[in-house]
C-alpha cells in the first residue's frame, strides 16, 4: 500500500461507521522545520556520512541513522497507556541500488535496548515492518535505525500507522491574541506551511482581541488563501487567554456543529513544529475514552531545552506548575537526556492543549478568569468528571522562556485571585492554614521592597473575598479588574521598568550568599521586616543581578537596582517605612477578615461556577 493512502485523524473520509481505516499516527522527520532548531532533536547520524532534510535523510555507504530522539521516537507507553492501538504499521520509503537495513528498536524505563522488527530491502521500493505496543506500561519509547548496507540510500516518506474503526473525529485548532500581531500570523502561517497538517484541520479559529489587526498582515493573508472558509477571524473585547481560548471552543462546539470534535488550543506566541499538531489530533482520536491531549513546552531561546515533562499542583499552596513525578525532566535537554519514563500529568498549560468537545458537554467551558489559571482549573475539573490529561511526550511547541518573565506584574493580582478560587471550588481550603501561606507572601514582598506586588496581592485575596460579583470580580470577564490593577500598580515607583542606564556609575553587585533553611524561612522574614523597622539594614545602593533577587537578600540593603527578568532594564527599589507599614496593617486586618469570610466565599464561588461557565454567560461576554 502506498504511503499516501494513510488517512491523518481529522481527514475527510467517506468510510462508513464501524468501517476498518488506516489512520496515521505521526511521522519520522530528520531535521527540524526552522534552522534555529537543532536537527539532533529529530535524528542522529551514529556511523559514517549523511546528510539531513525535513522529509529525508542520504545515506552514504556503511552509514548508519537512527531516529532515537525527541521527535523522532513513537512514545509508545503513553500510546499503550491512553490508546486502544495494539500494533502499528511502519512505512519506509528506500531509494538505492544496494541492501538497506530497517529495524524498529524499543526501549523501556531502565533505558534497555532491543528490536522488535527489522527488514532487509534491496534496491527501491516501499518497506514494511509490523511491531506490537505492549510491552510498555511503564515506560519506553520505539523508533527507527536505519543501515545503508553497501550502497547509498535515500529514505523518505515514514509513516507510523495503525488502523481503527473509531468514528473520523473534526479537527479544530482555536488561538487567540491580544496586539500579538506579527506573533499571531507567523503562527498561523506555520500551520498552512506543512500540507498535510493544513488538510488536517477542519476549522480554524483565530480570536482577535486587540487593536493591532492580524489580519493586517502578509502572513495571515496567505493563510487565509491556504484555508480558505475554514478559517473563522473572530473579533471581541478583550477578555483574556480565557475569553479567547473559550471563545473557538464555543464556536467550535456550538449546538448543531458537526461532531464529535477535538479543540487544540494554541496561544499566538508559539513557534509551532506541524507534527506536533498531527500527533496530538491522532492520539485523541483512539483515546479508550475523551480526555485532554497536551503538547510540551520547549524554550524559544534554548530550543533543546524542555520545561517539564508534564505539571501537577499543590492546591494548598497555591501552587501550579510543579514537577508531576520526581523523575521527570525539567529545564533540562532533550538532546541529551530523554524520558523513557511515562510521566503521568495533573493538567496541560494552554500554550497546546488539546480538548475533546465531549468535555465541553459535560463539565462546561472555561471559567471567565481573564487569565491565570484557567487552564489549571480546566483541567482539574475534567479529571475530576473523568477526564484525565496526557501530556504527550514527543509533542511540542516551542514557546518564550518562562525565567525572562519578570513576576512583578498585574498578573499577580488574578494569579493571587483565581488560585484561591480553584483551590476553593476543586478542592477547599482551611482558612486558617491558607492565611498562614497568604501572609508569608504579601510579607516576602514587603520585606524585598516589593510594595506594588504586595499591594496587588492583597487585592487578589480582596477579590476572592467579594465573590464573582465584587467590584474585582468576573463578571465582566475580567476588563474592569485590569484597569483599576494596572492604575494602583502606578503608585508604586518600583514596579516601572527603567531602563540599564538609570544604575549609578560605579555601583556594587551584591549577589547572594547562602541559602536559608527551609524550616528557617519563617524567622528569617521575621528578622528581615524587624531590621527593616529598626532602620538597621545596609545603607547605600547596590545592585542585584535577577538571579539573585531572592527576598531574603534583597531584604538586606535599604535601596538597590534590581534587575528585570527579561534583562531589558531595572527596578529601583528603596525602603519606605510608611508604606510597609501601612501594608502590613492593610495585610493583618485582610487575614483576619478571611478567616472569618473565606468558607463563605468558597460556597459562593462554588455555587457560582455552573452559571460562569455556561454558553449563555460566554456569549455575554463575547456581545453576542
Amino acid at each position: 500500500m502506498d504511503a499516501t493512502t494513510v488517512t491523518t485523524a481529522g481527514a475527510d473520509t467517506d468510510t462508513g461507521p464501524g468501517a476498518e481505516r488506516d489512520l496515521l499516527l505521526q511521522r519520522t522527520l530528520f531535521s527540524g522545520p526552522r534552522k534555529w532548531v537543532n536537527d539532533d532533536l529529530y535524528s542522529r547520524l551514529t556511523r559514517g556520512v549523511a546528510r539531513r532534510s525535513r522529509g529525508e535523510v542520504h545515506l552514504e555507504a556503511g552509514a548508519i541513522v537512527d531516529t532515537n530522539t525527541y521527535f523522532g521516537r513513537f512514545e509508545a507507553s503513553y500510546w499503550q497507556r491512553w490508546t486502544h492501538v495494539t500494533d502499528l504499521m511502519v512505512r519506509v520509503s528506500i531509494e538505492s541500488a544496494g541492501r538497506v537495513d530497517v529495524l524498529v528498536r524499543a526501549s523501556d524505563i531502565g533505558s534497555h535496548v532491543r528490536t522488535v522488527d527489522l527488514v532487509h530491502h534491496d534496491g527501491d521500493g516501499m518497506a514494511v515492518l509490523h511491531v506490537p505496543v505492549d510491552t510498555f506500561t511503564d515506560g519506553g519509547a520505539m523508533w527507527l535505525e536505519v543501515h545503508a548496507v553497501d550502497a547509498a540510500a535515500t529514505v523518505s516518506e515514514v509513516e507510523w500507522a495503525t488502523t481503527t474503526t473509531r468514528p473520523v473525529r473534526r479537527a479544530a485548532v482555536a488561538i487567540c491574541t491580544f496586539n500579538r500581531a506579527d506573533d499571531c500570523a507567523a503562527t498561523v502561517d506555520s500551520l498552512a506551511s506543512d500540507p498535510l497538517v493544513a488538510d488536517l484541520i477542519d476549522d480554524l479559529y483565530v480570536t482577535d482581541q486587540g487593536t493591532d489587526l492580524v489580519e493586517t498582515r502578509e502572513e495571515f493573508a496567505h493563510a487565509a488563501d491556504e484555508f480558505g472558509d475554514r478559517l473563522h477571524y473572530l473579533r471581541q473585547p478583550n477578555l483574556g487567554g480565557a475569553g479567547g481560548f473559550s471563545r473557538g471552543m464555543f464556536e467550535a462546539t456550538a449546538p448543531g456543529a458537526p461532531g464529535p470534535v477535538d479543540v487544540l488550543l494554541m496561544d499566538d506566541d508559539v513557534r509551532v513544529e506541524p507534527e506536533t499538531v498531527l500527533r496530538l489530533f491522532a492520539f485523541a482520536a483512539v483515546t479508550r475514552e475523551p480526555m485532554l491531549v497536551g503538547a510540551q513546552m520547549l524554550y524559544l531561546y534554548n530550543p533543546d531545552y524542555l520545561l517539564v515533562s508534564a505539571e501537577r499542583t499543590a492546591l494548598a499552596e497555591l501552587k501550579g506548575g510543579l514537577d508531576a513525578d520526581e523523575f521527570a525532566l525539567r529545564d533540562e535537554s532533550v538532546v541529551e537526556n530523554l524520558q523513557e519514563r511515562r510521566i503521568d500529568a495533573e493538567y496541560n498549560a494552554w500554550w497546546s492543549c488539546l480538548i475533546p468537545g465531549e468535555a465541553v458537554e459535560k463539565v462546561g467551558l472555561p471559567m471567565p478568569y481573564f487569565f491565570q489559571w484557567d487552564d489549571i482549573e480546566y483541567g482539574l475539573r475534567c479529571r475530576q468528571a473523568g477526564m484525565p490529561t496526557c501530556t504527550l511526550q514527543g509533542a511540542a511547541v516551542w514557546h518564550a522562556d518562562f525565567y525572562w518573565k519578570d513576576g512583578d506584574d498585574f498578573g499577580q493580582f488574578f494569579s493571587q485571585r483565581n488560585s484561591l478560587v480553584t483551590a476553593s471550588i476543586r478542592q477547599g481550603i482551611d482558612p486558617k492554614d491558607m492565611a498562614k501561606n497568604l501572609a508569608r507572601t504579601v510579607l516576602r514582598a514587603v520585606a524585598a521592597m516589593q510594595y506594588g506586588l504586595a499591594a496587588t496581592r492583597l487585592r487578589g485575596i480582596e477579590a476572592f473575598l467579594d465573590g464573582p460579583d465584587g467590584a474585582f470580580g468576573v463578571g465582566d470577564g475580567g476588563q474592569r479588574a485590569l484597569a483599576a490593577i494596572r492604575e494602583e500598580r502606578a503608585g508604586y515607583p518600583e514596579t516601572a521598568k527603567l531602563g540599564v542606564e538609570a544604575l549609578p556609575a560605579g555601583i556594587t553587585v551584591e549577589r547572594k550568599v547562602g541559602i536559608p533553611r527551609e524550616d528557617r524561612e519563617d524567622q528569617v522574614l521575621a528578622k528581615r521586616l524587624l531590621v527593616q523597622k529598626l532602620g538597621r539594614q545596609r545603607r547605600g545602593v547596590v545592585a542585584i543581578p535577577y538571579e539573585d533577587a531572592a527576598w531574603w537578600h534583597v531584604a538586606l540593603f535599604d535601596e538597590v537596582y534590581v534587575t528585570d527578568a527579561s534583562q531589558t532594564g531595572v527596578h529601583h527599589r528603596k525602603v519606605d517605612p510608611a508604606r510597609a507599614a501601612e501594608l502590613q496593617k492593610r495585610l493583618a486586618a485582610l487575614l483576619a477578615r478571611f478567616v472569618r469570610e473565606a468558607p463563605a466565599a468558597q460556597d459562593r464561588w462554588r455555587r457560582a461556577q455552573a452559571e460562569l461557565t455556561t454558553r449563555e454567560n460566554w456569549a455575554r461576554l463575547y456581545g453576542i
